[in-house]
């Protein structure tokens, strides 16, 4: 799984048959090692620009549409509300 910041909506006017109806937000990623790399991701449970998320991606991904043909490869599956630290 991934952190990531929401920082964009993206909207596709052409695209993929099983993509219709599918919501595409831009993240940036937000943990030290991947800092900042960008990426597509679906968004099924209604985050916003600004929120923290945790991503899947994958076949995990895949699953939580309950699609195996729909061409996704990063998904929403949680938002952030506070961080914790591990001791």
């Amino acid at each position: 799984m991934i952190l990531g910041k929401l920082i964009g909506n993206i909207w596709a006017t052409r695209k993929s048959e099983e993509l219709n109806g599918l919501k595409f937000m831009l993240a940036e990623e937000i943990c030290e090692n991947r800092k900042g790399k960008r990426l597509v991701v679906v968004d099924i449970i209604g985050a916003g620009i600004g929120d923290r998320v945790i991503i899947t991606m994958g076949s995990s991904a895949r699953e939580m549409l309950g699609r195996e043909n729909v061409p996704v490869d990063a998904i929403i599956v949680g938002i952030i509300d506070e961080d914790c630290e591990i001791k």
